[in-house]
């Protein structure tokens, strides 16, 4: 299990990238991009076919993923291979419940384990139906990441209790993708998430510009970065699967992650 330390001045960078996307063997290489660019963590998202949560940028790497027949057992693989090639920093695994119904949950723990998997992240599981999963994260060593809503409202406290590694804060309601502005409330709900919260707390779904990093670092501890980066690998897909063209498309994505990070200490 993993706590994310920082520094006063420090502030986490939390991205986002779905497994498989363009390619499996790229997704490895965009791991070890943002590792470099600052990454405190990974979320390494599942494609899933009904992404109830997710906008049009992440449908789309889902489908790219999925037409590359990446699914949850390739995808928590694919994260052991990450570790296998250099990624030191916690893999979060993001996935809807309905993959992780699908496989025994012993089996499925098993492979988190056998892949050195550090945490999970399940977005369409409510708090009051998570405490069975909570409990096997706990007997296997993985860390069950919580997230918190505005409509979270009268549970915040009791999801920030028992929190572990961060809690992610959803900015907005609705589904995933680049915001040009938040709604004025957002800043008196991270305040108050943030007050009741004993582990770090990161702000996600809409960060897309490094002027709403430094925003959203004033009030949280941080940011999670998931359409803006995804967007970004579809727009140098073809660069990144031509292997002439890999290297410089690597180091064009790692320069514009490094736009959304800062400082980080994992203890």
């Amino acid at each position: 299990m993993f706590n994310l330390k920082k520094q006063p001045s420090d502030k986490l960078f939390v991205p986002f990238i779905t497994a498989g996307d363009p390619l499996p063997e790229i997704s490895i290489e965009l791991a070890k991009s943002l590792q470099e660019a600052g990454a405190s963590a990974l979320e390494l998202g599942v494609p899933y076919s009904d992404p109830l949560a997710d906008g049009p940028v992440i449908q789309r790497a889902s489908k790219r993923a999925l037409d590359n027949d990446m699914n949850i057992v390739k995808a928590i693989r694919l994260g052991g291979e990450m570790k296998k090639n250099g990624v030191h920093i916690p893999i979060i695994l993001f996935t809807y419940y309905n993959p992780v119904l699908q496989l025994d949950t012993d089996h499925f723990f098993a492979l988190l384990r056998q892949n050195r998997l550090d945490g999970l992240l399940v977005p369409d599981l409510p708090f009051e139906e998570s405490v069975y999963l909570q409990q096997q994260c706990k007997k296997h060593g993985i860390t069950y990441i919580s997230l918190v809503a505005p409509t979270s409202e009268s549970r915040i406290q009791k999801i920030t209790q028992q929190a572990e590694g961060f809690v992610y804060c959803v900015s907005s309601l609705g589904v995933t993708g680049v915001r040009n502005e938040f709604e004025d409330s957002v800043s008196s709900f991270i305040r108050s998430v943030k007050g009741m919260s004993s582990v770090p707390v990161a702000v996600g779904f809409g960060i897309s510009s490094s002027k709403q990093v430094e925003m959203m670092n004033e009030l949280a501890d941080g940011v999670v970065v998931g359409s803006a980066l995804v967007r970004k690998i579809e727009e140098l897909k073809d660069e990144l699967i031509a292997p002439e063209t890999r290297e410089q498309a690597l180091k064009a994505f790692e320069a514009y992650a490094k736009t959304f990070s800062g400082s980080y200490m994992v203890k």
